[in-house]
C-alpha cells in the first residue's frame, strides 16, 4: 500500500531533508535578513495549510515574525489583492500546481517582496514564479492523503526558523529528529491494534495548542478525508469556549499534549473530560499522567523539544489514520471524491 509504505519513509526523507537542504536554507535566511522584512504572508490550502499553521507559531515566537495566513480567493478571484510591503511572502505546496497559490507568489512578486516557496515539485509553476525554492525532497507521493511531505514541510519551516536565528543549539535539536521519528514508527502495530477501538466512531473532536494546534488540524484531516469521520479540530482554549458543552459520556475526543509550556494548561481539560464528563480520550503525549488519563494512551519519546515536537506527534495520527481506514473497510489509497493534485482558482 503507497499510504502506508509512504507513512514509514519519513525517517530516510526527514534524514534526507537536513542533510541536502541546509546550505539552500542558510541562502534563503541571509536573503530574509538582508531585506527590510517586516512579517510572512503565506499561502496554502489544505495539508500544506496545516503547516502554515505551525509556521505561524514558530516563527512568531523564534524569530518575532508575524505571520499572516492569506486569502487566495482575494488574488485569484476578486483581484483585489492587500498591500504587501515588506513582506516575506511564502507558498507552500506539495504539488506546487494550485492557480491560487500561484497568483498570491505572482503578486508579492509583482508588488516587489521577497518570495519564496515551499514544495516538493522543484519544477512546478509555484516554484517558477518564487525567488527562491526550498525543494522538500520527498520523493514520489502517491497516495491521495499526504504524510511524508507534510512532515519534511514542517521540517523546512523549523530549518528555515534555526537558520534565521543563526542558532546552532537548535541545528543539533534537529540532528535528533529522525531518530524521534524511527521511535514513533515502531508504533505501527500498536496502533493497528488501537486504532480497533473506533471502527465505528462517528464523530470526534480533535484537540491541541500551541506549536500543535496544526497537529490537531491535520490529525483531523486525515480521519476526514481517509475514514469519512466528522473529526472537528480545535485549540484547547476555543474548545472551552462553547464546544465542550457536546461532550457527554462516550464522545471520543483525541488530545495531542506533549512536554513544553502549553502542557500545563491543557492537562486540567483532560481531567474534566475524563473524569467529569466521562468522554473517551486518546492522547498522544510523553507525560505519564497524560497518558493515563486516556483509554487509548500514544506514547511519544521523551526530550521532544516542544518546538518541533508536531513532525513527531502527527505521525502516530496519521498511522491511527491509515489503521482506522482499513478496520472500517475503506480503501486506504483513493477516498472517495478526491484526488491528488487539487487545481483551486
Amino acid at each position: 500500500m503507497a499510504l502506508h509504505d509512504e507513512i514509514l519513509e519519513q525517517y530516510d526523507v526527514l534524514k534526507n531533508l537536513l542533510s541536502s537542504q541546509k546550505n539552500q536554507v542558510e541562502k534563503i535566511a541571509a536573503e530574509i535578513k538582508r531585506r527590510n522584512i517586516e512579517y510572512v504572508f503565506l499561502a496554502a490550502r489544505g495539508t500544506s495549510d496545516n503547516a502554515g499553521r505551525y509556521a505561524n507559531y514558530l516563527w512568531g515566537a523564534y524569530n518575532q515574525l508575524p505571520l499572516a495566513l492569506a486569502t487566495p480567493s482575494l488574488f485569484s478571484i476578486y483581484d483585489r489583492p492587500p498591500r504587501l510591503k515588506n513582506a516575506l511572502v511564502v507558498g507552500i505546496s506539495q504539488s506546487g500546481k494550485s492557480p491560487d497559490i500561484v497568483s498570491v507568489i505572482a503578486e508579492g512578486k509583482r508588488q516587489g517582496c521577497l518570495t519564496l516557496s515551499i514544495t516538493n515539485e522543484a519544477d512546478s509553476p509555484l516554484a517558477a514564479e518564487a525567488d527562491f525554492v526550498l525543494d522538500v525532497k520527498a520523493g514520489v507521493e502517491k497516495a491521495v492523503a499526504a504524510t511524508k511531505t507534510y512532515t519534511a514541510q514542517l521540517t523546512a519551516v523549523a530549518m528555515l526558523s534555526a537558520a534565521l536565528a543563526d542558532d546552532q543549539a537548535r541545528w543539533k535539536e534537529l540532528d535528533n529528529l529522525p531518530g524521534w521519528v524511527e521511535t514513533v514508527l515502531k508504533l505501527d502495530e500498536k496502533l493497528a491494534y488501537l486504532s480497533t477501538r473506533y471502527r465505528y466512531m462517528q464523530r470526534c473532536v480533535v484537540l491541541g495548542r500551541g506549536f500543535n494546534y496544526a497537529t490537531a488540524f491535520e490529525w483531523s484531516l486525515k480521519m476526514k478525508e481517509l475514514t469519512y469521520i466528522e473529526a472537528e479540530p480545535y485549540s484547547s482554549a476555543d474548545f472551552m469556549h462553547g464546544p465542550i458543552a457536546m461532550v457527554d459520556q462516550g464522545f471520543p475526543v483525541m488530545v495531542v499534549n506533549p512536554s513544553g509550556k502549553v502542557y500545563d494548561s491543557l492537562l486540567p481539560l483532560m481531567h474534566q473530560l475524563r473524569e467529569v464528563q466521562q468522554a473517551e480520550l486518546a492522547v498522544i503525549s510523553d507525560q505519564p499522567e497524560a497518558l493515563a488519563l486516556a483509554q487509548t494512551p500514544i506514547p511519544l519519546p521523551a526530550g521532544i523539544p516542544e518546538w518541533i515536537s508536531p513532525i513527531v506527534s502527527i505521525i502516530p495520527g496519521q498511522l491511527f489514520g491509515y489503521h482506522l481506514t482499513l478496520h472500517r473497510g475503506l480503501n486506504t489509497e483513493a477516498p472517495r471524491r478526491l484526488s491528488k493534485v487539487t487545481e483551486t482558482n
